[in-house]
């Protein structure tokens, strides 16, 4: 098996990034129903070998620029081989003394290394969307309406709670929202200036509108990197209103975080010590196997209130010192050993292993947006505070914008078709825009170079 997958990541650069496949083609290759009699490992190989491997959206590719870039290092597998055989389930103290222990270890070393103070508290989550509910379910415990214990429907005496976030921060917000019970409604999208970035007087406005309507701010949401064009909010400013206004910041720094290893690259993250709770995802650009999500707080016990649940069964009564138990803190009792992958892989790379290659990164985005900076056909459409570049084509004055996102739209699917790159796309001022976001640990300088010569002949042919 091991084997199996090193050939694999040897091999993944002669593979098509994405298969060229339509949905519903792959169903219909596996038996409608599972096997009565045990098969041989030998033919459940090769059934992977021709099923499973040809037919997957290689994340590992270097030509992978899609999204954010979710790539597993070499020790981070071998670190998840082992969390397997382990088969460690981290919900208390005493179900994994070491999944715990470790767990807060890591979690200090990567608060250090982000440069953040020993305020800061946190743990492992999932994913983003999971760290950043907790976060908001911590700000609405905080709120002081006791919604762990009495809920939220049928509450007259309760004003409808909002939570701003701009109008380009993530999804997993809006859902976050919606699952906690404060409705999509509740989220207030705050306009953002022509770099994409919150407007700090449009919050403030917003907050006293709707205080002017009767409704009760609880949280605000600022974002570093976001999604779509990974624009920076106004950490410092954002966080002068939050604390005038009595309200949790949440910050938002799940892909550009990491950036913060690097010292001398910290601008953009200045004020978010002043946050209340921050998300990081070591699973995006550390280069840490899926899962892995960093929720670090400074309102831990505000956590603890919003999820704390112990029946009698889950009590710890032969221990005199008390333990954490991470289900404490999280809607789930089950939980993965995340620390392990994190713990082996620090260890391995270092932190500056890690910096250099988040370095390396950086330059080479650099050095792409100077491509399309220089090439007249071609126009960046924001700006690149990390390793993702905005851009289109459009040969001035020889299409309407119409036009130009249906050509955009047609040169990124010929570039995808190939095989070499994957591109995604988003959408800023309404203007289809193609993405390219380096943050592969196996990319190097020729598969960027070579996803610019595919756009530039995808362009001709457009």
């Amino acid at each position: 098996m091991v084997d199996l997958m090193a050939d694999y990541l040897e091999g993944v650069e002669r593979r098509s990034v994405f298969p060229a496949i339509e949905p519903g083609s792959l169903r219909p290759l596996f038996p409608t129903s599972a096997p009565e009699e045990p098969e041989p490992l030998d033919t459940i190989l090769d059934d992977y070998r021709r099923l499973i491997e040809p037919n997957a959206t290689h994340w590992q590719h270097p030509g992978f620029f899609a999204y954010f870039a979710t790539t597993a290092s070499g020790p981070g597998i071998l670190g998840e081989m082992l969390t397997a055989a382990l088969g460690q389930n981290a919900m208390l103290w005493r179900t994994s003394p070491i999944g715990t222990e470790l767990e807060e270890v890591v979690v200090d070393w990567l608060r250090q290394a982000l440069g953040l103070p020993e305020a800061f508290d946190g743990l492992l989550t999932d994913t983003a969307s999971i760290s950043s509910l907790i976060a908001l379910a911590g700000a609405r415990q905080a709120a002081g309406i006791d919604a762990a214990a009495r809920g939220l429907a049928g509450r007259a005496e309760l004003s409808a709670l909002r939570v701003y976030a701009s109008t380009e921060a993530h999804s997993s917000i809006e859902k976050a929202c919606m699952t906690l019970g404060l409705g999509r409604d509740a989220l207030v999208r705050v306009a953002t200036d022509e770099e994409y970035a919150m407007l700090p007087e449009a919050l403030s406005a917003a907050i006293d509108a709707d205080r002017a309507a009767g409704h009760r701010p609880i949280a605000i949401v600022a974002t570093v990197g976001t999604t779509s064009s990974t624009s920076v909010d106004p950490i410092a400013a954002v966080a002068e209103i939050a604390e005038r206004e009595g309200l949790w910041l949440h910050v938002d720094a799940a892909y550009a975080g990491v950036v913060a290893m690097l010292p001398e690259r910290r601008a953009p993250f200045v004020g978010w010590e002043r946050a209340d709770s921050i998300v990081v995802n070591p699973h995006k650009w550390l280069f840490t196997p899926l899962d892995a999500s960093l929720l670090l707080s400074r309102r831990m016990t505000d956590l603890h209130a919003a999820f704390s649940l112990v029946p009698e069964y889950l009590r710890t009564l032969d221990r005199e010192a008390p333990g954490r138990d991470y289900h404490e803190y999280t809607p789930q009792l089950g939980r993965r050993f995340r620390a392990l992958k994190l713990w082996i892989q620090m260890r391995w790379f270092g932190l500056e292993g890690l910096r250099r290659r988040i370095e390396r990164h950086l330059e080479m985005a650099q050095a792409f947006a100077r491509w399309v900076d220089e090439d007249p056909d071609w126009e960046r459409l924001a700006p690149v505070p990390f390793s993702t570049v905005c851009f289109r084509w459009n040969p001035r004055g020889r299409a309407t914008e119409a036009e130009l996102d249906t050509r955009n739209a047609a040169i990124m699917d010929g570039v995808n078709r190939t095989g070499e790159v994957f591109l995604s796309h988003a959408r800023l001022g309404d203007r289809f825009t193609i993405r390219m976001a380096i943050g592969n640990l196996r990319t190097e300088p020729h598969n960027v170079e070579r996803a610019w010569a595919l756009l530039r002949e995808a362009a001709a042919r457009a």
